[in-house]
């Protein structure tokens, strides 16, 4: 590791280097794996982040036994780090790490895979489809989706079950992605009320924005910070974002805010993370995506790195106080426009708004496709798999006992609250 080369004591660090690659090179072939090596590699500097003199010396002993490799050393260097934008630009220098792999979060069938792997040693229903499971967890890791079978695997357990459904994953994935229960919180029938209609707000506007993820959970049950939840997940995976899409994902951010202001005529501090993000996508959408009409394809506020101060310890602006104003107006701008469409598309289906709200306050948690049933005015569907149990059936004339298994699942039909 990083962190391990350097210590109180001066020259200790660069002698490790030495006796590491003396060491490598005496065992050829070999490989050394420095792993954070932003923990000796950050960049040299008096300023924020420089000025370790023991912490450069390593470095500048690093990068001398990365000069003096020779093509028949047979000796590999590998470093990993997440903070590739620290390194001291000589590492990265061509002859030293000048190749650079990108391991970013897996895709589709990297999750899948992964899944498989994980699975094997628990039993699952023949109902579990892990493609199915893949595709609705974008942007998890392995060790993720190994945490979300684990849990799946521990809730089936704590209900008696001999094997993992979908359902149980399904509550695992909420609890792994969405956060933890906090059911020691009571709310009042108020606050319980105010927030129904906040999360209502957010999936009504989702559903009726053209482009926008798909609904896939609404929940008033208090999860980590948040009283409720409304989740989208994407139908595939999205590495770049148009400016629709971002200006439908303002549009939504709002719609719990005008939802509250439409029923209660009053708004709540419930509203405060989305304002928050809304104005973070907001800026950066004139800022640095180049999205303002008014302002056009300019880029404003970038960090600029002084001689003697170092990185991220000066912010100097490179624009007038007239442009200011206008990136100020531009954002208010966006925000504005994305709280007037919400609050049209809540007044339209007003009808709609209200009854995804009842829904909530019964059943506390519905999954899209409850929410559509109720936008339609149909009743909420549940099935809920029965466990198979063995039932032994004597026969008169024989010893030979029948075994019969029951797969069949029960439904729970339910009508949403009026």
């Amino acid at each position: 590791s990083g962190a391990e080369f350097v210590e109180m004591f001066v020259g200790v660090g660069a002698s490790r280097v030495r006796d590491l690659f003396d060491q490598a090179k005496r065992n050829a072939p070999s490989i050394i794996f420095i792993d954070e090596i932003d923990a000796v590699g950050r960049h040299r500097g008096a300023g924020l982040g420089g000025g370790h003199d023991e912490r450069e010396q390593t470095l500048n002993q690093i990068l001398v036994e990365m000069d003096g490799f020779d093509t028949d050393d047979s000796v590999i260097l590998l470093a990993a780090t997440n903070r590739p934008d620290v390194l001291d630009k000589a590492l990265l220098r061509p002859g030293r790490f000048d190749r650079q792999i990108v391991v970013d979060v897996p895709g589709v069938d990297g999750r899948e895979a992964i899944l498989k792997i994980h699975s094997k040693n628990i039993p699952m229903d023949i109902t579990v489809d892990l493609k199915v499971l893949a595709r609705g967890t974008p942007g998890l890791v392995g060790a993720d989706l190994e945490n979300l079978l684990n849990e799946a695997a521990l809730l089936a357990a704590r209900k008696n079950k001999k094997k993992v459904f979908m359902s149980d994953i399904e509550d695992a994935k909420d609890k792994v992605m969405m956060g933890v229960e906090r059911k020691s919180m009571i709310l009042t029938p108020k606050e319980k009320k105010v927030t129904a209609y906040h999360e209502a707000g957010h999936a009504l506007v989702a559903y009726y924005t053209e482009g926008a993820d798909p609904v896939h959970k609404i929940s008033i049950i208090p999860r980590g910070m948040a009283l409720g939840i409304t989740a989208q997940i994407p139908e595939e995976e999205k590495h770049n974002y148009q400016k629709n899409y971002l200006l439908g994902r303002l549009d939504i951010l709002m719609g719990g805010r005008c939802a509250e202001k439409i029923i209660f005529n009053d708004t709540s501090t419930g509203a405060g993370n989305d304002i928050a993000t809304a104005t973070d996508i907001s800026r950066k959408m004139v800022c640095e995506w180049g999205m303002s009409d008014r302002i056009g394809p300019l880029t404003f506020g970038k960090k600029s790195e002084e001689v003697f101060l170092g990185r991220e310890i000066s912010h100097s602006r490179d624009y007038s106080d007239e442009i200011s104003q206008i990136i100020d107006d531009e954002i208010s701008l966006f925000v504005k426009k994305a709280e007037d469409n919400a609050e049209n598309i809540i007044k339209t289906n007003l009808d709609d708004l209200k009854s995804i709200a009842n829904a909530l306050l019964e059943y506390e948690s519905i999954s899209g496709d409850e929410m559509k049933q109720v936008i339609n005015g149909e009743p909420i569907v549940r099935i809920e798999p029965k466990e198979q149990k063995k039932r032994v059936r004597r026969r008169k004339k024989t010893t030979e006992n029948v075994t019969e298994n029951s797969d069949s699942a029960q439904p729970i039909i339910t009508k949403p609250a009026t």
